[in-house]
């Protein structure tokens, strides 16, 4: 990549879209925060503004630092306005056809040397990037929820990424303040294999009455430093989200460690998943 990272669009407003566009504009970078309505955009610019003045009543962020990254952020609901960009990311739903479509419209609009990247948490950034013209600037950067405070970003290198993608991207992850690992493109990447592991295992002990959730949260919590027990994490996330993960995972691995739990697809046909819905594991 010829030219360095200035312009960054990311696709997606919601959960991980609003939380990547944050911390890309807080440290600098110019931002194109791109969904399928404008209102849709402008409800995740409104999340940024909630947590930067956050920070500012915490003491961790200035007034003055809140409003330039205010101002560098700039709500789109076309596609093609991801034109100038030298690094898209998507922060779409966890579905290969969708994003693979997504690459494919990016391939027409970019310019060639322009850095395409997946959010993704667990699907083939091979499969993702043969969807893409030039599937060398085709790279994984696996972000972590909220965004703006963990520290973890996971680069998943594709069949095709090229040695020059990966550069781009770990100078940009460095910018950002993130803390990287680099992966190869495997069902699941690191960080979505072991957490997802360790989700579906709680579930089943829940499921067989070992212990209740919050006891089993409390056991990882205290017992290993986890800052959020895996069943109140699956509710953060998502349980029909954790459950198509699981489900890729299975599909991909055939290992019984990822066969998803009776309880998991109960709770989720019965409309019960996580926090966005006000009950899961947990009720809110």
């Amino acid at each position: 990549m010829s030219r360095p990272i200035t312009h960054v669009g990311v696709l997606g407003a919601g959960t991980m879209g609003h939380g990547i566009a944050h911390v890309a504009a807080f440290h600098g970078f110019t931002v194109l925060l791109y969904d399928v309505t404008l209102q849709a955009a402008q409800a995740g610019l409104a999340k940024i503004q909630k947590n930067l003045d956050v920070g500012v009543d915490k003491g961790k962020v200035t007034p003055a630092q809140r409003d330039l990254a205010l101002s560098r952020i700039t709500c789109v609901d076309q596609l093609s306005a991801m034109a100038p960009c030298h690094l898209v990311i998507e922060a779409i739903p966890e579905k290969l056809a969708l994003k693979q479509d997504t690459f494919k419209a990016l391939s027409q609009i970019v310019s060639v040397d322009c850095v395409l990247a997946s959010n993704t948490s667990s699907l083939s950034l091979t499969e993702i990037a043969a969807a893409a013209t030039h599937p060398g600037r085709v790279v994984g950067l696996h972000f972590f929820n909220p965004v703006h405070l963990m520290k973890l970003l996971e680069v998943v290198r594709a069949f095709q990424t090229s040695e020059e993608t990966l550069a781009a991207v770990q100078a940009f992850g460095e910018t950002i303040k993130k803390e990287l690992i680099v992966v190869k493109d495997s069902p699941g990447f690191a960080s979505s294999r072991l957490g997802v592991a360790l989700g579906l295992e709680a579930t089943r002990m829940l499921e067989e009455g070992v212990a209740s959730a919050l006891d089993i949260d409390r056991a990882m919590e205290l017992g290993y430093g986890h800052p959020m027990g895996p069943l109140k994490l699956g509710d953060l996330v998502g349980l029909d989200v954790r459950l198509a993960i699981a489900e890729y995972l299975y599909a991909e691995t055939g290992s019984p460690t990822f066969r998803p739990p009776q309880l998991l697809k109960k709770l989720v046909r019965a409309g019960k998943l996580g926090r966005k819905s006000g009950e899961g594991f947990y009720r809110y």
